[in-house]
Parts: structure tokens; sequence; C-alpha cells
């Protein structure tokens, strides 16, 4: 008769629940393992038969059959050593157990039997509570990624001598879930530090208050860097959703540095220019998130935008829109949650000093047009937020008045997120920036004489539908950062300012 377990898998930020099938038959002794299992599965056999035999229980000379269930489904990594070793020793009637219904079990296995930690136990955690499954066996060291989800009780071992003690005698007290009381530390780059640039403040407030995605244009040396570097100083704290969310995709990724537990700051990722698209977007051989992933719920910061390669700005476009990226190669196809907040720099032209008093432009016409011309008009479109970042005057700099602190900027940000979390609870959407036209029509009402104002721009700067949307969006942020029920002509005028580009343009 076959004995069956339960495992996982993972696929993208999703858990897969696997199951594990053993059968030993009379015949000539052999292990195999069936069901589209890779080369990383199929040496479980060599690792299993070690570990039993080290661990002090028999290993059986018969015909033994894995099969890993659904057989369609491609099986990656070590993750099945433990059921397949404890499904060997039932079905070998070595150890007696009355039912594995309940459990979830997972764990890489040393050849002398001790359990190793593995990749992607909270996506697989979070699918397996969703399932029904009320007891997970686990490594010891993967226990904290998987004792921050609710219903489900927690046993991490330490070998598989310890599993199947515990199977036989239940004498372990599990993990339970313990609310997370840990406030995110604060920044230690704060924007008092910050010498004037006002204007480029007072937007990147209204940036962050609504989620909005925005551009810094000015002259080197200015300040552009050191302002996006302090964004996530005001931005509010993760909720426990949003800050699980970012720690299923951290937990799966195997190019950065996830030590685990629950990651509480918003991510800020600032790839180099010379990225490639596989890295941005995500992908590879084992599909991988990118950058675009890693910043979910954060910030991604481009700086000097115009040195990446069009193609890879060209990539941004969908995931901007939809706040996903869905990745098909041959592998398969996963899809990412890729939910940021685009922050970019740029200077206004290839010696940077076009439309400033510093220094004369030393660029044409035509060079100036080619150079800002890596940004297409559809990704402009997607932008909501322009501002300028002038060069600061001699008095400016040695002015001693004292400038305003990320935290008091981020009371007034989480005031207006605090206003947007109420207004679209019944909506599936967090704050402005997601707003979609049927939002925009129910919560972005305006008064006539507000309405001849963005008429007049709509017509004299052509403007196109989603550029009407995203001031109308930028607007309702600004009336929430003031505590305003409705748009008025004020908001709607400094949301307009927010469309100027180079030389004073409106986009």
């Amino acid at each position: 008769m076959a004995i069956q377990l339960s495992c996982a898998t993972f696929l993208g930020v999703e858990g897969i629940i696997i199951s594990v099938e053993i059968d030993i038959s009379r015949g000539i002794p052999s292990f195999n393992i069936v069901g589209m299992a890779d080369t990383s599965v199929k040496e479980a056999k060599d690792r299993v038969r070690a570990a039993i035999i080290n661990s002090g229980y028999k290993f059986p000379n018969n015909r033994i059959t894995i099969n890993l269930a659904p057989a369609d489904l491609k099986k990656e990594g070590t993750i099945f050593d433990l059921p397949i070793a404890i499904g060997i020793l039932i079905a070998s009637k070595q150890i007696e157990i009355e039912s594995m219904d309940q459990y979830l079990v997972m764990g890489e296995l040393s050849l002398s039997g001790k359990l190793k930690k593995v990749k992607g136990v909270l996506p697989i955690t979070i699918e397996g509570s969703k399932k029904g499954f009320k007891k997970l066996l686990i490594p010891y060291d993967n226990y904290v990624d998987c004792s921050m989800i609710k219903g489900i009780q927690i046993y991490p071992l330490n070998s598989l001598k310890q599993a199947v003690g515990f199977l036989l005698h239940k004498d372990m007290p599990s993990y339970h879930y313990e609310e997370v009381k840990e406030i995110a530390k604060e920044s230690s780059r704060d924007f008092s530090e910050v010498i004037g640039q006002e204007a480029a403040k007072r937007a990147l407030e209204v940036a962050a208050a609504g989620g909005h995605n925005i551009l810094m244009h000015g002259a080197p040396g200015s300040g552009k860097t050191m302002l996006a570097e302090r964004i996530t100083s005001i931005l509010p704290n993760l909720t426990y959703e949003e800050a699980l969310d970012v720690t299923k995709i951290y937990s799966v990724h195997e190019g950065v540095n996830y030590e685990g537990g629950l990651i509480q700051r918003r991510p800020f990722r600032s790839p180099h220019n010379t990225i490639t698209e596989v890295a941005l977007v995500g992908g590879g051989r084992n599909l991988m998130p990118g950058e675009i992933s890693l910043a979910h719920n954060g910030v991604l910061f481009l700086d000097e935008i115009l040195e990446f390669k069009k193609s890879l700005l060209q990539m941004l476009r969908q995931p901007l829109e939809d706040r996903t990226i869905k990745i098909t190669r041959n592998a398969g196809t996963v899809s990412y949650p890729s939910s940021f907040m685009l922050v970019a720099a740029l200077n206004p032209c290839p010696c940077g000093f076009y439309g400033t008093n510093i220094k004369p432009c030393r660029c044409s016409d035509y060079e100036i047009k080619r150079y800002i011309g890596k940004l297409s008009g559809p990704l402009l479109d997607r932008i909501d937020i322009f501002t300028q970042v002038n060069p600061l005057s001699y008095g400016e700099i040695n002015c001693n008045i004292k400038k305003e602190s990320s935290k008091e900027i981020r009371e007034r940000v989480e005031n207006a997120r605090t206003i947007q979390v109420e207004r679209f609870k019944s909506e599936n959407i967090k704050s402005n920036s997601e707003m979609k036209q049927k939002h925009i029509k129910k919560y972005c009402q305006i008064n006539n004489k507000t309405s001849k104002i963005l008429e007049l721009a709509f017509n004299k700067f052509h403007l196109s539908t989603r550029v009407y949307s995203r001031i109308l969006k930028v607007s309702r942020t600004i009336a929430d950062i003031e505590g305003k029920e409705n748009i008025e002509e004020k908001h709607i005028i400094e949301a307009l300012n927010y469309r100027k580009f180079i030389n004073s343009e409106i986009i």
C-alpha cells in the first residue's frame, strides 16, 4: 500500500502543495523518483539513504518508487528530502503513525540526518494555512520565517531522528504566531539635512502621500540623489499585510541578503544603469524576481535615468500601470507583484547645465532632444510629478533657518494615507495613485470653476487622457494632505505645476 505525505514547493511567490507518495514493493532493489523531478530532487536518493542509515534506521532493500504529484509540475530543490525519508520509514513499517493528514513536511537532509534550511517556506506556510494544514514540520533554521503566520502550528526540528521522535510521541510544544510589535527603525537619513530645495521637498511629500511616481531634473550636484535617498524616511511604515508581501519576495530570491524574519521597512532599490533586463524585471533560469519586484511596496530609484538603455526603460511601462509583472520563459510562467513608487533623477542635457545660470550649456538643440528622447511619451505619461531641483546660492547654503525634519513631514503623509485607506476600504486599493477611472469619477469631483481651469490646460497643452487622470489623482492627494474633503482650485493649479518638465514645458 502506498503511503502519502504532503509537502510543498513554490512558483514565484505562491506556494503549491505537493503530494509525496511512497510505495515499497518486492522486486529488484531500486530507488526511483517520478513526477517531473529535476536533478536536485533525484539526488535526494543518496541523501535520504545515508540519512536513514546514519540516524539508526534500516534502509529497505526493496523496489522503492516515489511519486511527486501533480506530475505535470516541475519539481526543484531539496525541500522533499524529509517527507521522502519519513514516508520510507512508515512504508517499511519501522515506525507507525496514525495519520499524516494534518502535517505539511519539508526540509533538506544532510548525510548525517541533520536538517538544513530551505528556501521559500514563507509562501509555502501561507498556502498550507489556506489549505487547512494545522501542523508544519520544518528545519529549525526556518522557524522565524514561518512563525509569523496565523493559524498553523510550527514544529522546528534539527534532525530526521528528532522528527520521527516527535511523530511517535508528540512531545514537543509548537511555536505559535505572535504579533510583531517591533517598530521599524528610523532612517539614518533625514530631510532636515537637506539645505533649501523647499519646492522639491514639497513635491516629494505629495508623491509620498499618494504613492505617486516622481521625476526630479536639475543640474549636477543640485541634490537630486540626496533628496531621493531620504524619501523612505517620510513614507508610512509597512502594514502587516504589506510586510508579509515584501518578505515573501525576499524569501524566495537567491541573490539578496535576507536573514529571516518580517521585513518592516519599505524597500529602497537603486540599481546601477548597467543593470540587465533580467535583473530589472526578473526571469533567468529559476524565474527569480527582479528589482521592480524587490521594490514592491517601496521605492525604485533610477538615478541618471537617461543613462539606462531605452529598451530597459520601456520595460517599466507595463509594471507601472498594472503593478505586477508576468514573466514567461522556457522554464515556465510566473507573476510577481511590482507595486512600487518610481523615483527618477536626470540632468536636463548631456552637459547638465541647460536652463541653469551656473554655466552656459554646451549642447546643441539636437543633442538635447536626442538625450531627452530616451524618455518616451508613454513613459512620461506614467509619471505623476515632475519637479526641478535648482542649484543653491551662497546665501541659501549658509542660511541658519531650522529645516523641517522627516518626522514632521511623515506625520502629514501618514494622515493623508489614513484618509485614503478609509476612503478605499471597500475598493481593494490603498492609495490615490492606484485609482482607476471608476474611482476617479467617484472620488475626484470638481466644481465648474475648477473644471474650467483644467479644461483650459487640457486644450492648450494637448494633454492625454492618462495625464488628465493623473492630474486629478495628484490634486486629490494635495487635498488629502490639507484635510480637505473636496478638490479646490489651488489643488488643481499645484498639480498642473507638477507637470512642468524641462524648460517649464507642461507635458
